[in-house]
């Protein structure tokens, strides 16, 4: 992998996570406890997560040719379905 893909996926992750700290540092926890309230392990979480597959969407255009597209989507998925687990725990307890 390229010096310049990983520099790509990196600035890719800085200007994602910047809309959930943008979002803590305006709504916070709210008036009643609900709200946008993230900890400082949330936001690792999800930054690795977003990382990664940054990282392996990248693989997936660069090494599977005609089967890109399958690779990016079942990129997606995963981290959609894990993201979900973690969140609020849809198909086991992960979340809760």
């Amino acid at each position: 992998m390229k010096c310049k893909n990983i520099i790509r996926v990196v600035i890719g992750t800085g200007l994602i996570m910047l809309i959930p700290l943008t979002l803590q540092l305006t709504i916070g926890t709210g008036v009643d406890g609900h709200g946008f309230n993230w900890r400082l392990g949330d936001f690792i979480v999800i930054g690795v997560m977003v990382f990664v597959t940054g990282l392996l969407i990248d693989l997936a255009w660069s090494k599977l040719g005609k089967h890109r597209a399958l690779g990016t989507i079942t990129v997606v998925v995963l981290f959609l379905w894990l993201y979900a687990e973690l969140a609020v725990g849809i198909f086991t307890n992960l979340g809760s």
